[in-house]
């Protein structure tokens, strides 16, 4: 359905991509995944013809109608929620206008009624008097009320809005749905609906996230940008991930017998092919995994951070108990009579709508704020890392260097000590000389992250850690947490991170708390269940 043929995108001299060769057919969804600034959502720009390519030439089936999800959030501004998610189709929208226009007249001639025929004809083909049921179905699968549909688009926060647009590209059946960063401020439950709904989509899907749970519920390929290249592969983010790890392995092991790496190779697939029995996109995910080789097995050049934490002491059994906790911020009581024992072993996933309730609760245990009442208590054995969701305390004096930063963490402030530690978190050579002021998102991030693996604490509260950072570094994050043996309170949006790290969720409600032992995919399906 669509042909990328000899593609490259040349930017002030340099080239995004290089003499790109894809091709994305009919019922199968291709997750683009890339280094930060890699060109993802510039492809995907391409692909819906708002860019020009430098060379080459993008073919798309003609007949096929294709959707986008916007990204101006304040572009829609003027219509209602109704007209917003209708412009999906924009042929269906523009007909309705016309009809509209036509009917309103006060002479009605018979060249305007041979008109309205063919648009009436038209409507019905493009499922006209289907669309406000339609739309209703959409936004109430994404958690919004029938009664939005009528509203202006003006009169929503941002949250809802998110919703309506995303409703808006799956309007109308198209053929091509290209999406970045879909899952962007969607709850739980919007989500999985998305996955269900793209589950039975029928056409073409390219999506961009830094969701590797939404990636691995409606992949059936990865397209992986390195090096200024496109290669496509069959299956998931997590099989993109492993089987390139296995390659790598394979490449240093160059001694390994041949037959020793086909047996590997072959356990491998089959142990990934029996995933995912949910979709029926799983069976042709199967066959297709099934006639993998190794050389169409991606050998990745990406670069992981190293995430590792070490503890100095082990803790003992009394650790942390909070009782009857309760905070007020503007006026609304955000933590009501909150109460738990954190034990030994335990790695707690906050959640809950109200994100600045967990945030609030966090500083209050790093003794940044006072609570109105109630108490809580560090067992003496205790040593505690943070890692605060907004980090610009930390990079006040803007003229450190990164090296001259992390020294003031370091027991061991030698220069060899610290370029190597650097290096692992992917600071190499002059990088380390660079100014924090300097610093995007994610480099802030893996600094802070350097901070602590520093400290050698037992006790990490980590707020909001995959924030800015791409999918390697989330990786690096997420096995470094799981792999920690000491204690982790932690919050996050990322639905795999919150899966692999966490043995306890502990929900704020606006009524108080929910404190569970479980996974989290075991704790979504209770609350189901108590629905």
């Amino acid at each position: 359905m669509i042909t990328v043929t000899n593609v490259s995108l040349n930017f002030n001299g340099t080239n995004l991509f290089a003499h790109c060769d894809l091709m994305f057919t009919k019922g199968n969804c291709y997750g683009i995944i890339g280094a930060n600034g890699a060109g993802k959502s510039t492809f995907l720009r391409l692909l819906s013809g708002e860019l020009e390519a430098s060379t080459g030439d993008i073919s798309i089936d003609k007949k096929a109608r294709m959707s986008v999800l916007k990204q101006d959030h304040f572009a829609y501004d003027q219509y209602t929620v109704l007209d917003t998610i209708i412009m999906g189709n924009p042929r269906l929208y523009e007909i309705m206008k016309q009809k509209d226009g036509l009917y309103a007249k006060e002479e009605f001639t018979d060249e305007d009624g041979l008109l309205a025929s063919e648009l009436e004809g038209e409507f019905a083909e493009l499922n006209g008097w289907e669309s406000e049921s339609e739309a209703s179905r959409l936004i109430q699968g994404l958690g919004l009320d029938v009664d939005t549909l009528h509203m202006p688009m003006s009169s929503l926060d941002g949250n809802r809005k998110v919703k309506v647009l995303l409703a808006q590209a799956l309007f109308g059946s198209p053929d091509i749905l290209l999406m970045d960063e879909p899952t962007n401020h969607l709850d739980i439950s919007s989500i999985e609906w998305l996955e269900n709904f793209l589950f039975d989509f029928p056409g073409t899907v390219l999506v961009v996230s830094h969701d590797r749970h939404f990636l691995n519920t409606v992949c059936t390929h990865i397209v992986d940008i390195d090096f200024s290249q496109m290669q496509t592969y069959v299956g998931n983010y997590d099989f993109w991930y492993e089987s390139s790890q296995l390659i790598q392995r394979m490449k240093r092991d160059q001694n390994k017998k041949a037959e020793e790496k086909a047996k590997e190779l072959r356990s491998f697939i089959e142990r990934f092919s029996a995933n995912k029995s949910k979709a029926k996109q799983a069976t042709s995910r199967k066959k297709l995994l099934e006639k993998l080789d190794l050389d169409q097995m991606p050998a990745s050049s990406r670069r992981y951070p190293f995430i590792g934490f070490q503890i100095d002491r082990e803790p003992g059994k009394e650790i942390l108990t909070v009782e009857n906790l309760c905070k007020t911020v503007d006026g609304e009581q955000i933590i009501k009579d909150l109460s738990f024992r954190v034990n030994k072993g335990d790695k707690i996933a906050f959640i809950g709508d109200n994100e600045t309730a967990i945030t609030t609760l966090f500083k209050i245990l790093m003794s940044e704020l006072e609570p109105d009442s109630g108490s809580f208590k560090w067992g003496i054995s205790t040593s505690q890392s943070y890692f605060p969701k907004d980090n610009t305390a930390f990079f006040i004096d803007r003229k450190l260097s990164i090296l001259k930063w992390l020294e003031q963490y370091s027991k061991d402030v030698t220069e060899t000590y610290l370029r190597g530690f650097l290096g692992r978190m992917l600071f190499s050579g002059d990088d380390v000389l660079k100014p924090v002021n300097v610093l995007s998102g994610g480099e802030k991030v893996r600094c802070m992250f350097s901070r602590m693996m520093l400290n050698g604490s037992n006790v990490l509260v980590v707020d909001q850690p995959t924030n800015h950072l791409d999918l390697e570094s989330i990786t690096a994050v997420n096995n470094g947490l799981s792999d920690f043996k000491g204690i982790v309170l932690f919050s996050s949006h990322d639905h795999q991170f919150i899966q692999t790290v966490a043995n306890r969720i502990i929900e704020l409600t606006p009524n108080g708390f929910v404190d569970k032992v479980s996974t989290y995919d075991d704790y979504i399906e209770s609350t189901k269940v108590l629905k």
